[in-house]
């Protein structure tokens, strides 16, 4: 009987550090976030982020640090207080199209170039709502990069 409890207890293990290392995006919950070099108020400041709602992946945690790289591979520690779930995501794909509706048969609204910063309203299928700018549409969920 008590190897069967360990036996559990040791797949209960395995089970929580697996989920502890898997990959997500968060987004910046600020116009001024701090990357820095290690996971403390001590370590310096590498950059700071000027972009609110700017999509990041975290790859680490320690205590209330997470490890994050950005679209352009910038790596570093943000404190997770300015971190947020609002779902967004960066255009990947140069010219991207915003339609009226999820279909390609729908009416054109603009043309959405590489590197632009959407915000998620809604997902389905293979289609995303955003709002960017003053547009607002629907766009190929493929060319999205981020928390969708």
């Amino acid at each position: 009987m008590s190897k069967i409890v360990i036996f559990f207890c040791f797949i209960i293990i395995l089970i929580s550090n697996s989920y502890s290392q898997e990959e997500y995006y968060l987004t910046l919950r600020n116009n001024e976030v701090n990357l820095r070099q290690g996971p403390s108020f001590e370590h310096p400041i590498k950059l700071v982020y000027k972009k609110k709602f700017l999509p990041v992946l975290v790859k680490d945690k320690s205590d209330n640090f997470r490890k994050i790289i950005d679209h352009e591979n910038n790596s570093g520690w943000i404190h997770i207080s300015q971190l947020s779930k609002k779902k967004a995501a960066i255009n990947n794909y140069k010219n991207s199209v915003i339609f009226k509706s999820p279909s390609f048969y729908s009416k054109p609204l603009a043309l959405l170039e590489i590197g632009r910063l959407c915000l998620i309203k809604k997902c389905k299928n293979d289609w995303c709502k955003i709002k960017t700018g003053e547009y607002s549409g629907w766009i190929e969920k493929k060319n999205l990069k981020g928390r969708l």
